[in-house]
């Protein structure tokens, strides 16, 4: 049950601040030497996670589902649609990624590249633009960086939130884009993985705890990082990437 907790724990927190969930979820159990979650486990937590992010921006997505009649939802949509492309990529590439995972010095690594991406983003001059006014090309951009974040250590809201700023959009609005982009992604493996775990004889109560956990920190992850990134931006996050980092290449 704690395991179950832990995980959920390090799950809902990490997937959301640009601090990278892959990169912990290898991290934090060599830090603390025990195994690491499996992989339906880890697919499993998502759920917790794709339903904080559901909760969060359900206005948006409530919206959306009037496409056929609203321009702005239609042209958001197509936003979301194109920006998830990019990181289809990663269905090629599942047994190198498998591989980068093993290696806790690529990770720590990765990790610094997230940090020194986050420092960035502290130079990006801030704008105005919302996602309503953003383009095909910005959407295509951002997928892009999406899609680096396929590599444990590098972190999906940190790539997104900080391309987003460099296309313009507001501190918000980057921060908005980049968690309903989330969507896609993160529903991908945890759906089907917990088709397949019913199918092979049903999800135990531990691990739906962590679900609950996932969903309940990670809720309050979005609430914190919006909050965080309009007042003073991401480099504290980068801060503690470059910390993680070094420790582990030292320590591991």
């Amino acid at each position: 049950m704690l395991d179950a907790m832990l995980w959920g724990l390090v799950q809902g927190l990490t997937e959301f601040l640009p601090i990278s969930s892959s990169g912990h979820l290898v991290l934090v159990p060599a830090f603390l030497g025990v195994e690491p979650p499996d992989l339906a486990t880890s697919a499993l937590l998502h759920l917790g996670t794709l339903a904080a992010v559901l909760v969060y921006y359900r206005k948006d997505l409530m919206k959306m589902t009037h496409f056929r009649r609203d321009p702005e939802a239609r042209h958001v949509l197509l936003l979301l649609i194109v920006g998830t492309v990019p990181a289809t990529i990663g269905i090629l590439l599942e047994r190198q990624l498998e591989l980068f995972q093993e290696s806790v010095t690529a990770v720590a690594i990765a990790l610094l590249v997230t940090g020194a991406v986050l420092v960035v983003s502290g130079f990006i001059v801030r704008r105005h633009k919302t996602v309503e006014q953003a383009t095909v090309k910005d959407a295509v951009l951002v997928g892009l960086a999406q899609a680096t974040a396929l590599l444990p250590g590098i972190s999906r809201s940190g790539m997104t939130i900080t391309a987003s700023l460099g296309r313009g959009l507001s501190s918000e609005q980057s921060a908005r884009f980049s968690f309903l982009l989330a969507i896609p992604a993160i529903a991908g493996g945890g759906i089907i993985e917990a088709v397949q775990l019913a199918g092979e004889g049903g999800i135990t109560a531990e691990l739906w705890v962590g679900v609950l956990v996932a969903a309940v920190s990670g809720y309050l992850a979005i609430a914190f990082l919006i909050r965080t990134l309009v007042r003073i931006g991401l480099r504290p996050f980068a801060v503690y990437c470059f910390t993680v980092g070094i420790l582990a290449l030292i320590l591991l």
